[in-house]
């Protein structure tokens, strides 16, 4: 689920792989109205960042999917 939406995702898929597939973004961006879709993709660059549904950060590049995960990617800006 995420934003409170059903979603599916392949076995193997990283967070970002999944994320990008429904849509162009991550999470909205700390200094501005922009929106961020990650940048290295090795987990080194920290813009790839989303949070489970209780609070939870994690880096969607290089975190795997797991069955019944609820993630948040709006609202993130902090993360």
């Amino acid at each position: 689920m995420v934003d409170g939406e059903t979603v599916e995702a392949l076995t193997g898929d990283t967070v970002m792989t999944m994320l990008l597939l429904r849509g162009r973004d991550l999470r909205g961006f700390e200094f501005g109205d922009e929106r961020r879709a990650g940048f290295c993709l090795i987990g080194v660059c920290q813009d790839c960042w989303v949070r489970r549904a209780d609070g939870t950060p994690l880096r969607a590049c290089t975190t795997l999917i797991e069955p019944g995960m609820a993630l948040v990617t709006r609202g993130t800006e902090n993360a």
